[in-house]
C-alpha cells in the first residue's frame, strides 16, 4: 500500500471513529425533560420524527462501530460495520430531506459518509475481508 493511501485511510478513520464517538456520546447522554445534557439531540430526533428512545440504540452502535474500525483484525466484522455506518449515514440524510431541513442540517451526515467511503475504499489488506 502506498504512503499516500496509508495517510487517507488513516485520516479517513480517525476523523470518522473521532465523529462516532462523539455523536454516539452525546447520544447515550441525552436526558428527556432536562436542558442538560445534549438537548439538541433530543429535540431534533423528535422533530425528524422518531422516538427519543432510538438514541440510546444509536449511541450504542456508533460507539461499538468507532471500536470495530480501530481494531486490528476482524475483517468481516469491519465490513459490517462500513455497511451499517453506511445505511445509517444516508439514512440521516434523507430524514433531513424528507423534514425539509435547510442544506447546511446534512453535512455532518454528509462528512461521515464521505468520511467512511474513504475510510472503507483505503483500508490496507490486512482490513479487508478478501484480499486482491
Amino acid at each position: 500500500m502506498a504512503k499516500t493511501q496509508r495517510i487517507v485511510y488513516w485520516v479517513s478513520t480517525i476523523g470518522l471513529a473521532s465523529g462516532l464517538v462523539g455523536s454516539g456520546v452525546q447520544q447515550l447522554l441525552r436526558m428527556e425533560g432536562r436542558e442538560a445534557l445534549a438537548p439538541p439531540y433530543a429535540w431534533g430526533i423528535a422533530e425528524l420524527g422518531y422516538p427519543v428512545y432510538i438514541l440510546t440504540i444509536l449511541g450504542v452502535w456508533n460507539l461499538l462501530g468507532a471500536l470495530a474500525i480501530l481494531l486490528p483484525k476482524y475483517p468481516l466484522l469491519k465490513e459490517w460495520v462500513y455497511a451499517g455506518m453506511f445505511f445509517l449515514f444516508t439514512g440521516g440524510l434523507f430524514s433531513h430531506v424528507a423534514v425539509g431541513d435547510a442544506w447546511y442540517e446534512l453535512l455532518p451526515a454528509l462528512i461521515l459518509l464521505i468520511l467512511a467511503i474513504a475510510s472503507w475504499r483505503f483500508r490496507p489488506e490486512d482490513r479487508r475481508l478478501l484480499t486482491r
